[in-house]
């Protein structure tokens, strides 16, 4: 060993360690970050600045000063004193710089005592404390937490953490001070926090974390299958045909080329694509959503004495009832209407819009719900037809005692004239997916009996005309309405709401009938699709945890060959066993080091917590992998992390022995 040698060991540790310099120590962010230079060799921008000063044996007292008395010693513990000599002068030039640096923003460590106050209360023994594996991921060796990556992870399971209403708390708690500054990719919010008051801040947030984190979720993979919606959606833009509704003005002149998919699981996982955030009235789609609020309120006892159950088996607006005089079902023209009689009979008009109003933003989790004037204006003007159908069922004795005919029929067009978004109505639908309960905001809207009585309907009775054929081919529960959106609702799933203004002849979203058929070819969604038997669709489902040992040593193997590091967190999110060997006792250890893939090896080493000395068939250790294959890199790491050859390890057991 000699002095030149050492000198370019250190360059090669100061490369290694080349990250980003995280201010948040305290609460400021710095306005400039320093640059070190060490013979031409830049190490900027340290991102965990105590794992690089420990491993420059640089350390920090609690006063936030940098010791640099230490640097020599540590040094000279690796090395002959020339080497110490040769760049201590260095060493201590850059721990001066940074500690100025610093030191002229300060910018220190937050106290132990105020660390510990902002985590009192804390139970990590609770429930519902985060699961320490799954914050290991995203924690240094100086116990501190990379935010953004958290927040990467939220939205790559579709987890929306700046508009989440079960995030809220916690996006407060990790904002800046108004007088801080920010940082640009995540406007207002700290990029970095010690652990103990990330753990403060998020306990709110404590279940959904931990669901997301560990890609928990009804679809745990959810970028796949939103590149399988994305696939639909984009093979569905020239995909032309039907008209604008033409009866009421105003959705006549609606953009025909509109077009937009949201989807909301019941976990909350989000997706949209197209024209999502464009307001459309909801028209009937607004039917089913008024048959479940009456029947959570009234019972459907009390709801069927006016409305029946049945398929119609004709047009949607036809002057008819059924067997037992009352309209067929809620989601044709005569049902709603009786449907709407319902309603808080005998209230204000107004405060009966409201109450409907106000359940409609409980069910889209507080999101955008509105309301068309002009619509309304347009509806009413052309009304002959509903009027023709109140009067008839009033002559019937249809609606219970005490109702206004002109004010039930003015609340029917409001509702119908009521808006949305695709967004807000995916939540919507989502709600009825997840038994009345909204995902995002975790109140019960309806009850869980209304929601099965509702979607029971909607199967076979929301898609007008087309109902049976529908539901033979597409096998969802869904409400159309003619301003050119599809409610549709996959139970215990999620909920879908396409639009597209465009109808077919009879009265459904030309684009909407399409993507629902691509969707249940593309997908085991169908209600009557076995499953287990089907091998041609795909079960976004289904979670690498219900795997066969088989395939999970497979997969594992693989990709610890490949550095697909994307798998092997996954695994490791969901609790995978990463000692498990294949049929030669080869674990993913052994594969990752015959590979040289350090990254992995580091990975299953410090993160998975592996066994570092496994043996394999051929009574070979991933340090024996290393030295055969003169991995000097990988060497050194194994021996630090207690690697040993093969033959230490026999001879250590016959020394115990």
């Amino acid at each position: 060993i000699n002095a030149e040698y050492g000198k370019q060991w250190y360059q090669r540790r100061v490369r290694d360690t080349n990250y980003f310099i995280n201010t948040n120590l305290s609460n400021t962010m710095i306005t400039s970050t320093p640059t070190i230079q060490i013979d031409d060799i830049s190490a900027a921008d340290p991102f965990e600045l105590n794992k690089q000063l420990s491993d420059l044996s640089i350390n920090i007292d609690d006063s936030g000063v940098y010791d640099t008395q230490d640097i020599s010693q540590d040094m000279s513990q690796d090395m002959s004193q020339d080497i110490s000599q040769d760049i201590s002068q260095d060493t201590q030039d850059i721990a001066q710089d940074i500690t100025n640096e610093i030191r002229d923003q300060k910018t220190f460590r937050p106290e132990a005592t105020e660390t510990k106050q902002l985590a009192d209360g804390l139970t990590l023994d609770d429930k519902t404390a985060l699961n320490p594996n799954l914050l290991s991921l995203y924690t240094d060796e100086s116990d501190i937490i990379s935010i953004h990556s958290i927040l990467a992870q939220l939205k790559r399971n579709g987890v929306r953490p700046f508009s989440d209403p079960r995030l809220s708390v916690m996006m407060d708690n990790l904002s800046l001070d108004p007088a801080g500054l920010t940082i640009p990719s995540e406007i207002g919010v700290r990029k970095f926090l010690p652990k103990a008051e990330f753990l403060a801040a998020c306990q709110s947030a404590n279940e959904i974390l931990n669901q997301s984190l560990s890609s928990n979720m009804i679809i745990p993979d959810f970028p796949s299958f939103c590149s399988e919606i994305k696939k639909i959606f984009n093979g569905l833009k020239n995909f032309h045909g039907g008209k604008n509704a033409d009866y009421i003005p105003q959705l006549s002149r609606v953009n025909p080329n509109y077009w937009g998919i949201s989807i909301c699981t019941v976990d909350g996982q989000r997706f949209s694509i197209g024209d999502t955030e464009i307001p459309f009235c909801i028209q009937s789609c607004s039917k089913a959503l008024n048959y479940a609020i009456n029947v959570a309120e009234h019972g459907p006892a009390y709801v069927h004495k006016y409305i029946g159950k049945e398929p119609s088996g004709i047009g949607f607006n036809q002057i008819a009832l059924d067997k037992n005089g009352v309209p067929h079902n809620p989601m044709i023209n005569p049902g709603a209407i009786s449907c709407c009689s319902v309603i808080k009979t005998g209230e204000c008009l107004a405060d009966r819009f409201d109450y409907i109003i106000e359940n409609y933003k409980r069910m889209a989790g507080n999101e955008f719900i509105g309301f068309s004037n002009a619509t309304f204006l347009s509806e009413k003007s052309v009304a002959d037809r509903n009027f023709a159908i109140a009067y008839f069922l009033q002559e019937h004795n249809v609606f219970p005692a005490g109702t206004n005919l002109k004010e039930n029929l003015d609340l029917y067009f409001q509702l119908c004239s009521v808006e949305s978004t695709s967004d807000s109505a995916a939540v919507i639908c989502a709600t009825l997916a997840n038994g009345g309960v909204c995902p995002t905001t975790k109140e019960v809207c309806v009850t869980a009996d209304a929601v099965r009585n509702t979607l029971s309907l909607m199967y076979s009775c929301g898609m007008y005309d087309y109902s049976g054929e529908w539901a033979f081919e597409v096998g969802l529960p869904a409400k159309s309405g003619v301003a050119g959106s599809i409610f549709i609702v996959i139970p215990d799933v999620m909920g879908i709401c396409v639009w597209s203004p465009p109808l077919d002849e009879l009265g459904n979203s030309f684009r909407g009938i399409e993507f629902a058929k691509r969707l249940v070819t593309r997908f085991a969604f169908h209600q009557f699709d076995i499953i287990q038997g089907n091998l041609q669709k795909l079960d976004p489902r289904r979670n690498q945890k219900s795997e066969s040992k088989e395939i999970q040593i497979l997969n594992l193997i693989s990709a610890a060959n490949n550095n697909d590091m994307v798998l092997l967190t996954k695994y490791f999110e969901i609790g995978i066993d990463f000692n498990l060997c294949d049929y030669d006792n080869r674990t993913p250890l052994h594969l990752a080091v015959a590979a040289g893939h350090m990254a992995v090896v580091k990975f299953l080493i410090e993160k998975a917590k592996v066994n570092v000395n496994p043996i394999d068939r051929m009574n070979t250790t991933p340090l024996d992998e290393a030295v055969i294959l003169e991995n000097a890199d990988m060497v050194k790491y194994l021996r630090r992390k207690d690697g040993k050859l093969s033959q230490e390890l026999v001879m250590a057991a016959s020394m115990q022995y």
